[in-house]
């Protein structure tokens, strides 16, 4: 795995950015992969470590010392047919996973550890670069119809794996472009939309047929959701159309924030800011929403609080800041307490560096009007937390100018009219049951109906969504032909 003595060897060298001031004036990516000797070099810090911790602490398993090492011999299209053996989108990962595998590197535990995520972006770059990805349609067809229900990582993932192996499937997909979240929601200059644009390309060309603007199942949808259907399909025509039906619609309903003055203008759901921005910079529609010269509260400290600040730097804000409930965490884990696990402390992003006033502890008590509708300062107050729980700091009320609040607090459940147009059984947290493991699995109480990714298991990660859609795709090969040989 790697060089025996690489990791005493070679320093962790990352990934390099373009400076700040370069970045803010586009919205394409900024992060520079690794050059071929600088993979080797990481590549050899892999150690033999025995029990490789970092496959477990990866959601789909990747196999990652055995492309570590062949990373560092050079054999970079060996690594590709090994990293696409558990991943069917490395490009989405290398760029946006939050590298779950990195907390579990067993040099970690007293070093920095390997740049995994940084090695699987040189991989499948060095992949699309060579021209070694390509379509891998079926050598026969099995005649099996199978509709999947979102274009987002678990439905590409599961439609991909069910191609492969000979079944016809349509995937539709309400808004007007394919991707889900990684097309409308996460800002381009984290993942240009060629980058999804390429695998559908590979995807049709394996037989695969997507279907956009097509509204399934209830046009009850909430407010606040990006729907750019012209189509109509309900649950009934869909289940007597298709031998199988799988819903990878994604976990799109929003947390919001019930407080006096929320009614105002100038206060929206993060994604109602995003998504209008990915439109703009890909179809040139402008974004209703502009926050040049303005001073902006976000609402959340995760992923997409994060990107509401990127993109606001981009605009031009005259000034950012993020809000969070919790404490601040400490700058450095306990790793004696965490590893190999996802480890508690503070994650600074891209676009925190680029400007952003980060305040934790605070809860925000209301919005005040500028006596024409308009939202034009925020009210909050400083928290203290005692053995988990939260209570307000006597005293300690402030206030802030605010032009615009990005409400980032993340997402409650998939959309519920769609469930019920099926008859899905929910969970306690308004999710579609199904089951990971065991007989049946990913199989809802309606016949011939799957459900994956953050539909079943609520908001999370890309990598898991792929994880999902991968085992689904198993689980309906299983139900139509008796047997499967797809991976698990």
């Amino acid at each position: 795995m790697g060089k025996p003595t690489g990791f005493m060897e070679f320093e962790r060298l990352s990934e390099t950015y373009s400076p700040v001031e370069q970045r803010l004036k586009h919205y394409k990516e900024f992060v520079h992969t690794l050059n071929d000797d600088d993979a080797k070099t990481q590549g050899a810090r892999c150690m033999d470590c025995g029990i490789p911790f970092c496959n477990n602490g990866c959601p789909v398993n990747n196999i990652i010392p055995d492309w570590n090492d062949l990373v560092y011999r050079g054999n970079w299209k060996q690594a590709l047919d090994v990293l696409h053996s558990t991943n069917n989108f490395p490009d989405f990962t290398g760029r946006i996973c939050p590298a779950p595998c990195e907390a579990a590197c067993t040099l970690g535990i007293n070093a920095a550890p390997v740049g995994i995520k940084s090695i699987e972006h040189f991989i499948i770059d060095k992949g699309w670069e060579m021209g070694w990805v390509v379509p891998q349609p079926p050598k026969s067809k099995t005649g099996k119809k199978i509709a999947v229900i979102g274009s987002g990582p678990a439905g590409l993932a599961a439609a991909q794996q069910l191609a492969r192996v000979g079944h016809d499937v349509t995937v539709f997909e309400k808004s007007d472009r394919l991707g889900g979240l990684l097309a409308y929601g996460i800002p381009d200059f984290k993942l240009e939309k060629t980058v999804v644009d390429r695998r559908v390309a590979q995807m049709e060309a394996e037989g695969v047929t997507f279907k956009t603007k097509v509204l399934i199942g209830s046009k009850d949808m909430p407010a606040g959701i990006n729907n750019d259907s012209t189509e109509f399909v309900s649950a009934e025509q869909l289940t007597a159309t298709f031998d199988a039906v799988i819903l990878a619609a994604g976990s799109e309903v929003p947390r919001d924030l019930p407080v006096p003055g929320r009614e105002l203008k100038g206060i929206y759901a993060a994604l109602e800011f995003l998504i209008p921005q990915n439109k703009e910079v890909q179809q040139g529609k402008a974004n209703p929403i502009n926050v040049k010269g303005k001073h902006v509260i976000v609402i959340g400290g995760g992923d997409t609080g994060s990107d509401c600040v990127g993109t606001s730097n981009r605009h031009g804000a005259a000034s950012i800041t993020q809000f969070e409930l919790m404490p601040m965490p400490p700058e450095q884990e306990n790793k004696a307490l965490t590893w190999p696990y996802w480890p508690y402390k503070l994650r600074t992003s891209s676009s925190h560096d680029e400007g952003c006033s980060r305040d934790f502890a605070v809860a925000t008590k209301g919005f005040v009007d500028d006596g024409k509708g308009n939202v034009k300062a925020l009210k909050a107050v400083r928290l203290e937390w005692t053995d988990g729980k939260m209570s307000e700091v006597a005293g300690s009320e402030f206030e802030l100018p605010c032009d615009n609040a990005f409400l980032a607090m993340g997402f409650t459940n998939p959309v519920g009219s769609l469930l019920d147009a099926f008859g899905i059984e929910k969970d306690n947290r308004a999710n579609a049951k199904a089951t990971t493991d065991g007989a049946g699995c990913y199989a809802t109480n309606v016949a011939k109906v799957f459900a994956a990714g953050d539909l079943r298991r609520g908001q999370s990660l890309v990598v898991w969504a792929i994880r999902e859609g991968r085992q689904a795709a198993r689980e309906v090969d299983a139900f139509l032909m008796g047997f499967t040989n797809l991976p698990r």
